[in-house]
């Protein structure tokens, strides 16, 4: 039986025993559920029926937490609401934006750039946002989990020039510790691989999965790990998420944060400026602010480039360099994520 809105709270602001696997168990799939948490009525919204079964609802319970009541525009929970505007389409934008299927070398592991590879470790999400860039991968025939990343992890090896392995998915977090730490232990026999980067939003979304077993194998690895988070906006980084997110700092682990520029989310220099202040707070470095790709389905999310220039130029004139994220695209075929420059 699921449980109720009460129970779910309840769990969720039961602290730091509760299990991140049943919060993650626990999250809201079905739109009235999230509609009847927030106090919305679903016949008020712009909401899509259609963008819900191509792209199903997914949320934690402690990210609804963090989302304004009765406010239908709030910026958390645009990120997360199936849109009447994901019906659009445009030629402009396409289900592989940005060429990951021609770049596949083995099922799930993918070389765009030189001397890294990006190996999807998991098809699963804690939460699916809508702007996701991978919402139309064929995971079916691209898990590399099928085979226990065998033929991945051969592929690798036999790669001399792989000097850095990046962890995604889907969300790699989602894969409990003692699989986690198998796959890196396995990394690890490579002699080449060097460093071990983690792309995650997981703990945006269920902080408690920042946990003693997770900083244990992160410390003890012989690969230097970068764990790169995904917080778009200032207010989902919570007490909580602030606190285990300074814990992890304080392992050996060197942790960064890519937002993506999302219009009527972050596309705001304040917005971004307190974001800025509050990850750097939590031990977090800001790292890229990424353009949306142009996912088909995406592109009420879309934010031109002039004015993201204007944005990151505004940006510039209020923090510190080391403070301003990088603005950034990726283009397919193009040897590096692309720098967008100052006005």
């Amino acid at each position: 039986m699921k449980p109720t809105t009460a129970q779910s709270l309840a769990r969720v602001q039961s602290g730091p025993e509760t299990n991140w696997q049943q919060q993650y168990r626990d999250s809201i799939t079905c739109l009235e559920t999230l509609c009847s948490a927030l106090h919305l009525d679903p016949a008020e919204l712009p909401v899509s029926t259609a963008a819900d079964r191509q792209f199903p609802l997914r949320v934690p319970w402690n990210y609804v937490r963090r989302i304004q009541r009765s406010d239908p525009n709030d910026p958390l929970l645009l990120q997360v609401l199936p849109h009447a505007q994901e019906e659009n389409e445009s030629e402009d934008f396409r289900m592989d934006a940005v060429g990951d299927l021609k770049s596949v070398l083995a099922p799930g592991l993918l070389k765009k750039y030189n001397g890294r590879v990006l190996l999807l470790a998991t098809s699963r999400c804690a939460v699916h946002c809508r702007f996701c860039f991978r919402r139309h991968f064929p995971y079916s025939s691209q898990n590399p989990r099928r085979d226990a990343w065998l033929g991945a992890l051969r592929k690798i090896a036999q790669d001399s020039t792989i000097r850095e392995v990046i962890l995604s998915g889907g969300d790699p977090l989602v894969l409990d510790d003692g699989e986690l730490a198998e796959l890196v232990r396995q990394l690890e026999s490579i002699p080449h691989v060097m460093r071990l980067r983690i792309h995650t939003r997981l703990p945006v979304v269920i902080p408690a999965r920042i946990n003693s077993r997770l900083i244990e194998w992160v410390n003890r690895s012989r690969l230097k790990t970068v764990l790169v988070v995904h917080v778009n906006h200032p207010r989902e980084i919570d007490s909580e998420l602030q606190e285990k997110l300074t814990e992890l700092s304080h392992a050996r682990c060197h942790l960064l944060n890519q937002s993506v520029l999302l219009r009527n989310v972050n596309d705001h220099p304040d917005t971004l400026a307190k974001l800025s202040e509050k990850l750097f707070d939590s031990g977090v470095l800001p790292y890229y602010l990424h353009l949306p790709d142009k996912v088909q389905n995406t592109m009420h999310f879309e934010v031109r480039e002039d004015q993201a220039r204007k944005i990151m130029d505004e940006l510039s004139a209020r923090l510190p360099g080391y403070l301003v994220p990088r603005l950034v695209k990726e283009q397919p075929g193009h040897p590096c994520k692309t720098p967008l420059g100052l006005r």
